[in-house]
């Protein structure tokens, strides 16, 4: 008998059909982001400073990486501190704060569409304008914030001085964002089954017992997103703080993404400065988005 002719395997393109439906935006993000971060990491390596041109460009290797962390850039530890603060501290704020408005939202009541109406206002307005609000209503004299404060409790707060300027980028930040938080929050509720709270309630559970046991497990997975997109976002602020205080009194709120236009663009020009620190900023939040991205595949698979 004839020996069985051996079925050739199928081609790499065949078993992957995906593949050219991908390529395009493949082909668009190895430009928009692929192509930026390599020219970053190599401009990094060198000295490059505005105003040099090609003949006075030199290669450092990781000199630039070295000054970072021996201590030559004072404010550099000090930007990531306060940076990582204002990540963990206003993402939770945000998911609190959007969970409970989301869970309001989630009841019945009469004006619930123009309440989320209102929401839609400040994701719609753009971080510098509502920035330029707030820097209006925490005026020391005119503000209305103390105007209120002053009223009710016969106090006036310097809003943006050296003690309270972060907190004013907290609570600016927090109304920006909390409405993106409870909207996507208020769209994961109301795509839970009823059958469960049903059920959940004909065993004894009071309110608080379901949100515990029902509500936040079967949300998990919308929580760890909006967790990481959150925290993306507040370890790379930029433009709430610059608007409102310029990163200072001092450096009180000269974030991370602050210290790298400072170092590049503002003070002194250290393009490959502060292309290092933009490098480091990029790997941690990588570093972040990846404990995450695991954590919502462990998560995925139970």
């Amino acid at each position: 008998m004839a020996e069985k002719k051996k079925k050739k395997k199928p081609g790499w393109l065949k078993r992957r059909p995906y593949v050219p439906y991908i390529m395009p935006t493949m082909a668009v993000m190895t430009m928009l982001f692929v192509i930026p971060v390599l020219f970053i990491f190599v401009i990094s390596l060198t000295n490059y400073r505005l105003g040099y041109g090609i003949e006075d460009i030199s290669f450092l290797g990781l000199g630039n990486y070295i000054r970072l962390f021996d201590g030559s850039e004072n404010a550099f530890y000090y930007s990531i501190f306060i940076s990582l603060v204002l990540t963990v501290l206003g993402t939770a704020l945000q998911l609190v704060i959007g969970m409970g408005c989301a869970m309001l939202l989630n009841c019945e009541f009469k004006g619930k569409a123009v309440a989320v109406a209102c929401m839609i206002v400040p994701i719609a307005m753009t971080p510098s304008i509502a920035s330029q609000i707030w820097k209006l209503m925490f005026n020391n004299e005119f503000g209305i914030i103390n105007h209120i404060l002053n009223q009710l409790f016969h106090i006036n707060i310097s809003w943006l001085d050296e003690k309270h300027a972060f907190l004013s980028v907290v609570i600016a930040t927090i109304w920006q964002y909390v409405p993106f938080v409870t909207l996507m929050l208020y769209a994961g509720l109301r795509s839970l089954p009823e059958e469960i709270y049903e059920s959940a309630a004909l065993d004894g559970a009071n309110r608080i017992q379901i949100f515990f046991n029902v509500t936040l497990p079967m949300m998990k997975r919308l929580i760890l997103l909006c967790t990481l997109l959150r925290m993306i976002d507040m370890l790379k602020t930029f433009d709430i703080p610059y608007v409102l205080t310029q990163g200072g009194p001092g450096s009180a709120t000269k974030f991370l993404g602050l210290l790298i236009y400072d170092t590049g663009f503002g003070e002194t020009n250290f393009v490959a400065r502060s292309a290092a620190m933009a490098v480091i900023l990029i790997f941690i939040t990588s570093t972040l988005s990846l404990i995450l991205f695991r954590i919502q595949r462990k998560n995925a698979k139970e």
